[in-house]
């Protein structure tokens, strides 16, 4: 049996099914009646064993000398408290409470006590005991398990939806292949599925399938179709389809040292979009000339806490030393619509992708902001960084934006830190952004075209929404006259323009967009090689006529069959 779907994340994956449930940390508010209080209690002692079990599992595959082995040892502690069992049974049985709000009644009340003493640091674990109340719930409920430190063998999860904050704690050594219910190729779950090498199905609707845990599956990310219980024959097939696959990327692998021009001599600037450290190393050891995004947010999402400058500080020195003089892009952290953060207290908006994110966000929480600003800063004494900031949209905001650096250096010089120079920059994301560009280009050194969100802003179409993004592609005559005059006034102010949205990573879309102008792409790791092949077997003159071409298409369809059925 198979099912087909959006190919997130190109390859072939081979594993056993393992669904991830959504957590459920609803708590149950309705008193008890005395014959329900013996069964409640057994539930609540249940739950603590199976949230302890899995605890103790997470240890086994830690260093003890790392702090995370000493949260989890802290939290089987407290689980394992007896006067606190006893305090949770007791208002089962004599107030009446569910097990569920027990727990949070009982969690809170330790919480605030622990909130209110005056050491931040200790203060600090009342949000940890408020994760393990969550966490005790959700094991009451038989939510669990989202949990998957048990994995031992290659496994293809099967979510609704990952969020990147869940992304980031997947057990990835085990994960060949994702499938989701929802999403679409700019989500972010796509993005990081892509760079981690990691297979992924989107749009897939793999419940008529009735697939159990443990079952076969092959996701074939090639042709974009999800195999259930597929037989010897079948699977012997696909794993030739992969052997092709790897064989092809191996080939890849051979041009990573070549520099990256046309045949014709033309140059191109191939930079990598990176999340963590490890993908700063992987960009260096395929040959990229540098980071042009640092996706900054996407290394907090597993952080109870946001980092301090020192922190960040070290991440950014480790990621300049690993580079050994090329670029190090630092976006600012760019939270809000659909990248929380955990330790982001987000208003609820009505429409959040309209509403406080990005800059916007950054500028209202200048606690965020002034601790990574000085951070990187400070990161220009150890090489080449270059700072850039999320939505700006017009000059009022590039005002205010360099106004808080400048406290940053008084800050920095008052302490006596030093710092170095840095290039300035923004992302270009919104048709406000396009044309407000002569007054802001004066103020910058560079700029680059984030394409995600300037397709959804321009085309006022939701990204994630599968029922628009066919309607309203990436790739159409109005976003390509776009980028066309980002480019054109870009050269005009001569500053630098570069392309680290999506389109950058389609190898299919790379001759147009270096055929408009683009001489700098970040593109995503898993595509590198691939990008890098397609310039260097093309000629600069044929990239030129092609987007002298696709500028005269006034339609959807002409325009993609110009650029997909190149062969």
């Amino acid at each position: 049996m198979s099912l087909t779907g959006i190919i997130g994340s190109t390859g072939l994956a081979f594993g056993q099914a393992v669904h991830i449930i959504e957590q459920d940390y609803k708590v149950d508010l309705h008193l008890l009646r005395k014959h329900e209080v013996t069964e409640e209690q057994a539930r609540l002692k249940e739950g603590v064993r199976h949230l302890v079990q899995l605890l103790q599992a997470s240890l086994q595959q830690l260093n003890p000398e790392c702090e995370n082995y000493q949260l989890i040892e802290s939290d089987i502690l407290l689980l394992d408290d007896q006067e606190l069992h006893a305090e949770m049974l007791n208002s089962i049985e004599h107030q009446r409470y569910s097990a569920t709000l027990a727990v949070q009644r009982t969690f809170d009340t330790h919480a605030y006590e622990i909130e209110s003493i005056q050491d931040p640091m200790i203060a600090s674990r009342g949000q940890d005991i408020r994760h393990l109340s969550s966490r005790l719930i959700a094991a009451i409920n038989g939510t669990l398990s989202w949990n998957l430190d048990y994995l031992t063998q290659s496994t293809i999860i099967l979510a609704h939806d990952i969020t990147p904050a869940e992304f980031a704690l997947l057990p990835t050594k085990y994960i060949s292949g994702i499938v989701l219910e929802t999403g679409s190729i700019t989500s972010h779950t796509a993005i990081l599925a892509s760079a981690a090498g990691i297979p992924a199905l989107l749009d897939c609707q793999y419940q008529s399938l009735n697939i159990r845990n443990g079952q076969p599956l092959v996701i074939d990310a090639i042709d974009g179709i999800l195999h259930h219980m597929p037989d010897d024959e079948l699977v012997e097939k696909l794993r030739r389809k992969q052997l092709e696959e790897v064989t092809r990327t191996n080939a890849l692998l051979t041009i990573t040292g070549q520099e990256t021009q046309t045949l014709d001599g033309h140059s191109v600037s191939l930079l990598a979009n990176v999340g963590n450290i490890n993908d700063v190393t992987r960009a260096k050891d395929i040959g990229s000339l540098g980071v042009g995004l640092f996706r900054t947010e996407f290394m907090l999402m597993h952080d109870s806490e946001y980092p301090n400058e020192q922190k960040q500080y070290q991440t950014f020195c480790d990621a300049l030393h690993i580079l050994n003089g090329m670029p190090l892009t630092i976006r600012t952290l760019d939270v809000g619509a659909d990248k929380p953060l955990p330790f982001v207290q987000a208003a609820q908006e009505e429409n959040p992708a309209l509403g406080i994110r990005g800059c916007r966000y950054s500028l209202d929480h200048p606690q965020y902001l002034k601790p990574q600003l000085k951070a990187a800063m400070r990161a220009t004494n150890h090489g080449l960084v270059k700072i850039m900031f999320p939505m700006v949209n017009q000059v009022e905001e590039i005002d205010l934006i360099k106004s808080v650096i400048e406290e940053c250096k008084q800050e920095l010089i008052n302490n006596d830190i030093g710092y170095g120079n840095f290039d300035f920059g923004i992302m270009v994301e919104t048709p406000a952004a396009v044309l407000n560009l002569p007054s802001m280009l004066p103020e910058l050194d560079f700029i680059s075209i984030g394409t995600n969100d300037l397709t959804q802003y321009s085309m006022a179409a939701d990204r994630s929404n599968l029922s628009l993004s066919k309607s309203f592609p990436a790739l159409s005559p109005a976003i390509l006259k776009t980028i066309d005059l980002i480019v054109t006034q870009a050269k005009q102010y001569d500053v630098s323009v570069s392309l680290c949205g999506e389109l950058a990573s389609d190898p299919k879309v790379v001759p147009l967009l270096i055929g408009l102008g683009l001489s700098e792409l970040s593109v995503n790791l898993n595509k590198f090689l691939e990008i890098k092949s397609t310039i260097c077997s093309g000629d600069y003159n044929q990239f030129q006529e092609l987007a002298e071409k696709a500028l005269k298409q006034t339609r959807i369809q002409p325009l993609q069959q110009l650029i997909y059925a190149r062969t």
